[in-house]
């Protein structure tokens, strides 16, 4: 008998969730599935986002403890340089363009509690 497991959440912990939401809806660009219809997240425990059907879920309480063993998101995107060259417009810092394998790109760079992400293109 095969068990295919498939990554649905990743799920951070912050300090500032209010600061983690805008990152992550107005940089990266993530629609905010729960809770909907609010402006102010500053008294919310838990926030989810949807990429294309993988969950992105924030809550609070965080400590910055974490922030280096924290997972490490990656999101897939078609241009590389484009995406680098918009985050770095919106004051994120962001590493050179690096191939770890054949077919591959990345840039690496960091949300304002300093959780890794990386951006990705393939082919």
């Amino acid at each position: 008998m095969s068990v295919r497991l498939r990554l649905s959440q990743i799920i951070l912990y912050c300090e500032d969730l209010a600061m983690q939401v805008a990152f992550y809806r107005d940089v990266i660009g993530l629609k905010v599935t729960f809770p909907q219809g609010i402006e102010d997240y500053s008294t919310e425990t838990f926030v989810t986002f949807d990429s294309d059907g993988f969950s992105l879920a924030l809550h609070s309480g965080g400590q910055r403890l974490v922030s280096e063993d924290a997972p490490r998101l990656v999101f897939v995107v078609d241009d590389i340089e484009t995406a680098r060259d918009y985050l770095r417009s919106e004051g994120v810092l962001m590493s050179e363009i690096f191939s770890p394998t054949p077919g591959v790109q990345v840039a690496d760079g960091r949300d304002p509690e300093g959780n890794r992400f990386s951006i990705k293109m393939t082919g």
